[in-house]
């Protein structure tokens, strides 16, 4: 871009100089100056990334180590990152020896739940006999009562009203018993359910971790290149990690054809980054080239990277094109143009020099102060809207008297006086208006 050539002249100008400089005695001081330029000034927002796939396939270990209690898993095994597989080659494999001590102690807990059942079974079966036989022998006892109170119809009205107490007598009895028989059918039954319920258990848990075993030898579930899987921490895993059920991904296979680099913007530039922007970027492995990108995703939220105190937002730039040397993880140095303004005067930043509020520049031609009012900067250059010309030439450095020099364009620096009080006034007013907005709110 012409304004990176720009400030290329302007540092050769500098290396010059100073080599001037040393060349000549201790007197000497050499001014340098620079000449104020003309045409496009592009901002960009610079920073560094890291290329990763747009989409990707996730290599996992087993889904369902929650259900058998198996908490996290080893990898013992793992292709070198980068490899490239088909589907179904080989990828990695776990640590079963938690599975085997879970299948150990499941074997111990089903021997315990098969012989808890089937002394559930054996218990109820003879406490229901003896129910049984309890029933009939009070039957025996009703119809023995029937008889006698048949039998003592010609008795005394005593004795007779005995004869009916003692059948009344049996006959509850035997209801009673007929009840309790029922109550003790349902509860033989539910210990019978959940005995039976922990037995089957048993037997699922050891049939899952059985075909759990299995999944512990890890294949690629299609073609593609082996990246390792990133933990929170940035730390990569591979041999001697290990998985959880939350998390139980232990690579990915990227889809190479969309690359975007991931990267974070500090909260001060990140209000001029925006969907859509054009970025141009850098790809260390490739010093030689350049990459077109474009900003596709601008988190809302600020997060604070570890080992740092500084809250950054992620930022997601797409390549606009496919590149197959491009691989993940490679370091991206990101330019995105945030704005660009055509046919402006602008100058290196180490040129303008403030005293308070007012800026100014020192003039070669006049030898003065001139005050200038300046617009947008970028990196290495800022715009001048007043106070200069084209190919105005102004010194680089403080030239030496310069501070019996006059001030020029002070009506310059009143007009950007008031355009700041303005702008302070105005910005009060929209934050008095938004807090009454919000006490009206809570108010309602």
């Amino acid at each position: 871009m012409k304004k990176r050539w720009i400030y290329g002249i302007a540092i050769l100008l500098v290396v010059i100089a100073v080599i001037i400089y040393s060349t000549r005695g201790d007197d000497s001081v050499v001014d340098i100056t620079v000449i104020v330029e003309s045409g496009q000034f592009d901002i960009l927002v610079s920073t560094t990334g890291e290329l990763h796939a747009l989409n990707s396939t996730k290599v996992r270990g087993p889904d369902n180590l929650r259900a058998v209690r198996v908490h996290r898993v080893e990898i013992i095994d793992l292709v070198p990152e980068g490899t490239i597989v088909e589907k179904g080659d080989f990828v990695g494999s776990l640590d079963r020896n938690e599975v085997h001590d879970r299948l150990n102690s499941q074997a111990d807990e089903l021997v315990e739940d098969s012989a808890n059942f089937a002394q559930t079974v054996l218990d109820t079966t003879m406490s229901l006999l003896d129910y049984r036989n309890g029933i009939k022998d009070r039957r025996f006892l009703v119809e023995e009562c029937q008889i006698i109170l048949d039998q003592s119809q010609y008795e005394p009205p005593a004795t007779i009203r005995q004869a009916e107490m003692n059948l009344d007598k049996a006959e509850r009895a035997l209801e009673q018993s007929m009840v309790q028989l029922e109550l003790k059918k349902s509860q033989a039954n539910n210990k019978i359910y959940w005995a039976e319920k922990r037995l089957r258990e048993e037997y699922d848990e050891r049939t899952e971790l059985m075909a759990i075993l299995e999944q512990f030898d890890v294949y690629a579930p299609q073609a593609g290149m082996v990246i390792y899987k990133k933990e929170w921490s940035g730390a990569k895993r591979k041999v001697g990690s290990s998985i959880s059920p939350q998390d139980p991904v232990i690579a990915t296979l990227p889809d190479l054809s969309q690359m975007i680099s991931k990267t974070y913007i500090n909260e001060i530039d990140i209000s001029k980054i925006e969907i859509g922007h054009t970025v141009e970027l850098g790809i260390d492995a490739f010093p030689e080239k350049q990459y077109k990108g474009t900003v596709i995703e601008v988190a809302n939220v600020g997060e604070q990277l570890p080992n740092s105190d500084a809250k950054v937002f992620e930022i997601i730039i797409k390549l606009n094109e496919s590149y197959t040397s491009l691989r993940p993880s490679m370091t991206t140095v990101n330019h995105i143009l945030t704005s660009s303004y055509e046919e402006v005067l602008f100058l290196p930043l180490e040129a303008i020099h403030s005293n308070d509020s007012m800026s100014f520049v020192y003039t070669v031609k006049q030898r003065r102060k001139q005050v200038i009012d300046l617009g947008e900067t970028n990196s290495n250059f800022i715009i001048v809207t007043e106070g200069l010309l084209e190919n105005d030439e102004v010194y680089f450095t403080i030239p030496e008297g310069s501070d019996d020099w006059d001030i020029e364009g002070l009506d310059i620096y009143e007009k950007v006086k008031t355009r700041r009080i303005e702008e302070e006034k105005r910005m009060r007013e929209e934050e008095d208006n938004l807090r009454k907005l919000q006490q009206k709110e809570y108010t309602k």
